[in-house]
């Protein structure tokens, strides 16, 4: 491979996802400024953290004491195994596989308020215009029209404000959870597994979707101010996310033992306060994050349609992009109502490959270490071999779940 052709890679690399930075030409630079009127490169260091420990501290926390329950405790330390791999490679830029992940994630989001609304207020019906509409799909479509007001933002320093809203829930989830156990009398004395050999695929899938955020780390890299800094961030964020992870994952497990749920929300008491302060401020959650996770999506919508210099036309496209895609993720949501196995699907199948083994492929092309042989290259086999057993083993065992629960 000719320096030229390396260096041609490594600018392709560099593109960024977000709208209206580094236009390749005045033309486009010109439509840019009319489509959107963002300070692309001000999000200052603690936003950026922000919106990074955000987009780590998922969904995945609430279903990660049922990766544990499904691989016993030793399963735990693949945990770390899997954060310390997708910070390793959580830098590169990899393919538009990361957009389906992301699409798939936020209809997670759905289906989780859906499972949590629909849990505190059972059996809610509402007639309309002769249909009767109740259940989770109920909460599913008014979830949906909650979000859309946050699709509209663009600029990742004003989605840092919301950001900080889904770092605080977080907390506040696991101690609310950690008050539940000791407190409130649930206990944290229920019989556990050390390991489970057969429930491993299920729990190394889970414990991949908790990492799923990589997609993300682009667009928020080209939103920061101070681009140095940006490795710093990532090591903060994920450090704190693990540290959140394995003590929500070590509460639940000791709370409910291998009975616990997909999601623990379910298995709280409703009628204890700290119960109802981890349920409600779970319903929070989700709503912070969906806007983040769809807007590499978004941009890469934008990008496919004619560039137009009218900029009401422009404004009108960024305008309905927005609801058209929640309206398609609570079509999903509805499809597919199995937070449990969907989530265990895209962590076995999406974030595995987006999170360890596309970036190591990517790393290896540009910087062609394939060439010779050293420890970071059999570092990087290692991981690229970890991944595909992770989700061949992972994808089975999640499309045979999800198969058995809907025949």
């Amino acid at each position: 491979m000719s320096k030229e052709v390396e260096h041609r890679d490594v600018e392709n690399f560099s593109i960024p996802l977000l709208h209206g930075e580094a236009t390749p030409n005045k033309a486009a630079a010109a439509t840019a400024s009319d489509d959107q009127a963002c300070d692309v490169g001000s999000t200052s260091f603690v936003k950026t953290c922000l919106n990074c420990f955000n987009a780590l501290s998922g969904v995945g926390i609430l279903s990660i004491p049922y990766a544990l329950a499904s691989g016993g405790w030793l399963s735990l330390i693949l945990l770390f195994i899997i954060a310390m791999a997708s910070f390793y490679t959580g830098r590169l830029v990899v393919s538009i596989t990361m957009y389906i992940e992301l699409y798939l994630v936020a209809t997670g989001f759905l289906i989780l308020e859906g499972d949590n609304l629909n849990n505190i207020f059972p059996n809610t019906v509402i007639e309309l215009a002769g249909l009767s509409l109740g259940g989770k799909q109920l909460f599913v479509i008014l979830i949906g029209l909650i979000i859309t007001p946050s699709v509209w933002i663009d600029n990742l320093n004003l989605l840092s404000y919301i950001s900080a809203s889904g770092v605080f829930a977080s907390i506040i989830i696991i101690c609310s959870v950690f008050w539940t156990a000791t407190v409130d009398g649930v206990g944290l004395n229920h019989s556990r597994t050390l390991i489970n050999w057969e429930g491993i695929p299920t729990a190394v899938s889970l414990y991949a979707f908790c990492y799923c955020a990589h997609p993300v780390f682009p667009t928020i890299y080209n939103s920061t101010k101070k681009k140095p800094q940006f490795s710093n961030v990532l090591l903060m964020c994920f450090v704190l996310s693990t540290f959140g992870y394995a003590s929500m994952a070590i509460f639940g497990y000791l709370m409910y033992g291998s009975d616990v749920q997909s999601q623990i929300t379910l298995d709280l008491p409703v009628n204890r306060l700290s119960s109802k302060v981890a349920i409600f401020t779970a319903l929070v959650n989700p709503i912070a994050k969906y806007a983040l996770m769809v807007t590499p999506i978004m941009n890469a919508l934008k990008e496919l349609l004619p560039a137009d210099r009218t900029c009401k036309k422009s404004r009108l496209t960024n305008i309905l992009i927005g609801p058209a895609l929640v309206i398609s993720t609570i079509i999903v949501a509805l499809s597919v109502p199995l937070f449990g196995y969907l989530m265990s699907l895209v962590g076995a199948v999406l974030s595995v490959t987006v999170s360890l083994i596309l970036p190591c492929f990517c790393y290896l092309k540009i910087s062609g270490t394939y060439k010779k042989f050293c420890f970071q290259t059999v570092a990087i086999a290692g991981v690229i071999f970890t991944g595909v057993v992770i989700g061949i083993f992972g994808t089975y065992t999640s499309v045979l779940n999800i198969i058995e629960q809907l025949m």
